[in-house]
């Protein structure tokens, strides 16, 4: 057995004896391919990398979808254990791990004929940006919206995007905010790739992450797991395994 095997099998039996066995929830509104269909052979990449640090630690995964505002105050609250694809804005006060899930960047797309794109929060004078209720996307472009709640339209629902999108294209707002490698798997999805183009990014990549619940005693102890499993699926191949399954790349 390799070093590192071994240094794992003893941090997760470790573990274990603090955090006995039990069902870890998590909820999101879908994100694919962070996360998407519970009932899919492909439910996310993230739903997948839960189960591969938890299951083999004795826990179960429980996982389903709501909107995100809603799932976030559901956790914090203890209702549930921890979202996944949260950035460290999206919820400060809850439990992160070291280790990221994946970096995003977040772009606004418009339609291929519009020729607007953005240049910072000054050029989106006059520009309405549908955008999904709960949100952090960037700090001075949520500060500008908060200043300017006339050109936001928020949807709070879990086909926020889809109905964004559809927005977009059928000219009732100018653009929407999301991730290129979300906007691509809900374009592909919707069959409308190529409707909708990118206007620019909002700011740099950022890390996304599992986050776990603050009212739960439990919760630092999954974050250590999270950790641990996390390092070894790296080290043992299996993380590349599982992202090969979605197309995507290590972030490290």
């Amino acid at each position: 057995m390799k070093p590192y095997a071994l240094s794992f099998t003893l941090v997760t039996c470790l573990l274990t004896t603090v955090v006995q066995a039990d069902t870890i929830t998590i909820r999101a509104d879908s994100w694919y391919p962070m996360n998407g269909d519970p009932g899919s052979e492909k439910p996310g990449y993230m739903i997948e990398l839960a189960r591969a640090v938890f299951e083999p630690a004795g826990h179960e995964v429980d996982y389903g979808v709501m909107p995100w505002e809603r799932a976030v105050r559901s956790v914090r609250s203890g209702e549930f254990d921890c979202v996944v694809g949260a950035y460290k804005e999206d919820a400060p006060d809850f439990i992160f791990p070291e280790e990221s899930w994946g970096h995003d960047e977040t772009h606004l797309w418009v339609t291929p004929s519009n020729d607007w794109r953005y240049n910072g929060v000054q050029s989106l004078d006059g520009v309405t940006v549908g955008m999904i209720g709960g949100y952090a996307y960037a700090g001075d472009f949520d500060a500008y919206f908060e200043a300017n709640p006339e050109q936001a339209q928020f949807v709070y629902a879990n086909n926020a995007l889809e109905q964004n999108i559809k927005k977009v294209v059928g000219g009732r707002i100018d653009a929407t905010a999301e991730s290129p490698s979300v906007m691509r798997a809900k374009l592909k999805d919707m069959g409308m790739q190529g409707k909708l183009t990118s206007a620019g990014a909002l700011a740099e990549a950022v890390p996304m992450y599992i986050a776990c619940s603050p009212a739960n005693d439990r919760s630092k102890a999954y974050a250590d797991l999270v950790d641990s499993g996390t390092r070894e699926l790296r080290k043992s191949g299996k993380m590349k395994a599982l992202l090969d399954r979605y197309g995507l790349e290590d972030w490290k």
